[in-house]
């Protein structure tokens, strides 16, 4: 592309600072007049906004509307895998209300002032543009997406406590209509390029390389015009509020102010002049952002964002390509699946032909499911399928890097494999023991080597659930810490490190909150009465439905190896145990505490009566999981009271508003 650089990118003389160079961006303007701004924030790997890009973008601005000569404008980044990643966090959680409110008033007026001009403007998308980049590509006329798996697009402010308040509450009801923007902003859901494109996000999606191709070519025949909110919207928009509260209530229960905001805001501001508009989203997240539910929210999100991308302190990591899942069932399948997915080899190994084939419908359902949501393409599913090697043979391993057994929950089980496998593998392969309860340490000590074992306890499904509990033994080296830390945090997983100790974090809390529930059951309280007040505390499901998904032989079994470890800490109860004896195991055989399909759980009407026990319930189990988090803690089990909390919430859902200990380091 022939460019020439304007006035050697000085600051335009009648802008603020007009004698300083252009630090973050790039101007540029091509032999057929086309404007080009680059966002590259100095020192970064991400762009984000904050009170100095805001300006010198706008200073970008000036050069373009004072070059006469300037047909259209495209804005791109230079980074690798993001576009813009929004508002720089920091600065939000450290601001005055009087700074705060001068960010917010000079990211409208920036954006306000982009959509203004009158000349048609592309955004070029690749990478992770969320928030306040997705907000700027709103004033824009037309968006381009990469087909990258780095790129991604959406407006996840409600998750932090916020709303989108540069235009984005107002600006994506008028292009998408009120029902998909709403459902965008409340779950703050992030969309791949094809979901994008499905639902009017983007205009085309292109390889990284053809993006400038393609923009260029609709600059041709794109129409500078602002969204008109649709008159159906409009028409319509009381009763699309109502139905969207409705579930709000039924899933934020009260807790999370954010969501009910940014309702009422998109509800209003599409409809009223954009003067108004920007004045209710101004308003709504000055009131939200200085909150203590805002700071625990932000505060969450940092503690997430450190553990998926901080390397381990100590050691050397390698970078794991190929490796071997022992057992294809449900837990075995769905590792090989979510390790296959993130491109890399997978050997899945079984001694029955018919788990294998079992295991493989299982990764090809999973697969089918994603391509019938639009999540992957065709090639995905066939590259996926390629990258898993069934096999039933005793095969050499020794030029595995990873080896992760996935058996059935028994200690003699596990080391009659593991002795198997380190007969197979060569010294250096690391072992790794996908458990939910058992010592790993115990294991370890029964082979050669015992440095190179280690756990890593995924969560069922493992497709959804981002937590994996890396598990350590007094005999495990750094490196392989370092190396797994590293192996979790490529497959797009939350990783927390744990001493080796009964139930680990997760199941070790979980247990005597699973058992009290039941013995609560046991002594007279009803099922839906239970899982009531511990949605009404903010849990994601109540723990009687929650034994019913995990299945009440394996939540015995769980139960049965922390009572051995800590005898007399549990309540006794012999429900579950008798419910097993009748072939009631849950949702998985049609019946446990409830009855499957079941229609009528959701329907339960309450005395006043009941939510007074609803409320001593809530209490009673409340104060179970506190009390155990705090003997974790005490223990040294966890490597600080952050990661404890990390862990229960991406583990369990546990409310991250719900403090389960106060902030210390180990």
């Amino acid at each position: 592309m022939k460019t020439h650089l304007l006035e050697s990118l000085v600051i335009h003389p009648e802008s603020e600072h007009s004698d300083a160079p252009l630090k973050h961006f790039r101007l540029e303007v091509d032999a057929d007049h086309w404007a080009w701004i680059t966002f590259d924030m100095a020192g970064s790997s991400a762009n984000v906004w904050n009170t100095t890009t805001l300006r010198e973008f706008n200073h970008c601005l000036d050069h373009v509307v004072h070059d006469s000569s300037v047909k259209g404008l495209f804005i791109r980044s230079a980074k690798d895998k993001v576009f813009i990643a929004g508002a720089d966090l920091k600065t939000l959680r450290s601001s005055a209300a009087r700074k705060l409110e001068e960010l917010i008033d000079l990211g409208q007026a920036t954006f306000n002032r982009l959509a203004s001009m009158k000349m048609p403007k592309i955004a070029l998308i690749h990478g992770a543009c969320v928030g306040g980049g997705l907000e700027l590509t709103l004033a824009c006329d037309a968006r381009i997406a990469s087909d990258s798996d780095y790129t991604r697009l959406g407006l996840p402010e409600t998750q932090i406590g916020l709303i989108p308040a540069w235009g984005g509450s107002t600006r994506l009801p008028k292009l998408l209509g009120l029902p998909k923007a709403l459902d965008l902003i409340l779950t703050g859901k992030l969309l791949k390029p094809s979901e994008a494109k499905r639902v009017g996000l983007v205009s085309a999606v292109a390889p990284r390389e053809h993006l400038e191709t393609v923009a260029k070519k609709m600059m041709s025949e794109v129409e500078h015009e602002m969204p008109v909110a649709r008159f159906r919207d409009r028409l319509f928009a009381p009763f699309i509020a109502s139905k969207a509260r409705s579930v709000l209530h039924h899933k934020m229960r009260g807790l999370y102010a954010a969501p009910f905001r940014a309702l009422e805001v998109v509800r209003r501001a599409p409809f009223t002049s954009m003067a108004k508009a920007m004045e209710l989203e101004k308003h709504a997240i000055l009131d939200l952002a200085l909150t203590p539910e805002t700071e625990r929210l932000i505060d969450f999100f940092f503690r997430k964002e450190d553990a998926s991308k901080k390397p381990w302190p100590t050691g050397v990591a390698l970078t794991v390509h190929d490796v071997t899942v022992i057992g294809a069932g449900v837990m075995g399948s769905g590792i090989a699946h979510w390790i296959a997915t993130r491109g890399n080899k997978v050997l899945m190994q079984d001694i029955s032909t018919e788990s294998l084939g079992k295991g493989i419908e299982r990764i090809k359902g999973l697969l089918d499911e994603g391509l019938k949501r639009r999540a992957i393409t065709k090639q995905n599913l066939r590259d996926t399928m390629d990258r898993i090697i069934p096999e039933h043979e005793r095969v050499p391993l020794n030029h595995q890097q990873l080896v992760i057994e996935a058996a059935t929950e028994s200690m003699g089980v596990k080391k009659k494999i593991f002795a198997d496998l380190a007969a197979r593998a060569s010294n250096d392969t690391i072992l790794a023991t996908n458990t939910s309860a058992l010592s790993v340490r115990e294991l370890a000590e029964t082979v050669p080597h015992p440095e190179r074992v280690i756990g890593l306890h995924f969560f069922n499904p493992v497709h959804r659930m981002p937590l994996v509990e890396i598990i350590t033994t007094p005999h495990t080296s750094d490196d392989v810490i370092a190396t797994m830390v590293s192996f979790v945090q490529r497959l797009g997983k939350v990783p927390v490190v744990v001493s080796d100790s009964p139930g680990f974090i997760v199941n070790r809390i979980l247990v005597p909150y699973l058992m009290e529930a039941v013995h609560l059951h046991e002594s007279g309280v009803p099922a839906e009465l239970i899982d009531e007040a511990m949605l009404d505390y903010g849990m994601p499901m109540g723990p009687m439905r929650l034994l019913d998904e995990i299945g009440l032989d394996v939540a015995a079994h769980v139960g049965r190896t922390l009572d051995e470890a800590f005898p007399g800490r549990f309540a006794k109860t012999s429900m579950i145990h008798d419910m097993i004896s009748q072939g009631k195991l849950g949702k998985k055989t049609g019946e446990g505490f409830y009855t499957y399909p079941d229609k009528h759980s959701h329907h339960t009407s309450f005395s006043e009566a009941d939510h007074h026990l609803m409320e001593r319930v809530r209490e009673r189990l409340g104060g179970l999981i506190g009390e155990e988090a705090r003997r974790i803690s005490e223990e040294g089990i966890a490597r600080s009271n952050e990661d404890i909390e990390l862990a229960m919430t991406l583990g369990t859902g546990f409310p991250v508003l719900r403090p389960l200990l106060s902030p210390s380091m180990h």
